[in-house]
């Protein structure tokens, strides 16, 4: 395997984990969109559900990358499960200031993920990816301000 193989190997692997961790990340916003109570329900209720819709959205491209680019991509839950850095949260009850607190962390530790990626696809001349990488992390950069916003009128 050569030098350029090796890098394009080490793009698809940081996107592999990356999608990973956005369905993880969907999942959580779901989860938090359907239990979400309180006196901000609605504006919570429809925040997540917007940002659940982005994240969802991006998953495709994410694994469309990885096999323009000759790899194999996640098969199953299972295999998400293997590669997430983002934790699930299956507690019976969240509050509305903690799933806003959580949701943030995970955008913010998203940005860096994307970030990592972005500086292996540099190296590897993977100007595709790197471009939209540049387009995922202003997308999670807003929800994590998003997040922050709305948790100083919680």
């Amino acid at each position: 395997m050569t030098t350029g193989d090796n890098a394009k190997k080490a793009v698809a692997e940081a996107l592999n984990g990356l999608l990973a961790d956005t369905f993880a990340l969907y999942l959580k916003t779901k989860n938090f969109h359907w239990h979400v109570s309180g006196p901000h329900f609605r504006d919570y209720h429809l925040m997540f559900d917007e940002h659940a819709a982005e994240i969802l959205a991006s998953t495709d491209l994410i694994a469309e990358r990885v096999r323009k680019n000759g790899h194999r991509t996640l098969t199953s839950i299972g295999d998400i499960a293997g590669r997430q850095s983002i934790a699930d949260n299956d507690a019976g009850k969240v509050s509305a200031d903690d799933m806003l607190q959580e949701l943030r962390n995970d955008n913010l530790k998203l940005v860096d993920l994307l970030r990592a990626t972005k500086e292996l696809a540099g190296e590897a001349g993977d100007n595709a990816t790197d471009g939209m990488l540049d387009d995922w992390t202003d997308q999670a950069e807003q929800r994590a301000w998003f997040l922050l916003e709305s948790a100083q009128n919680a």
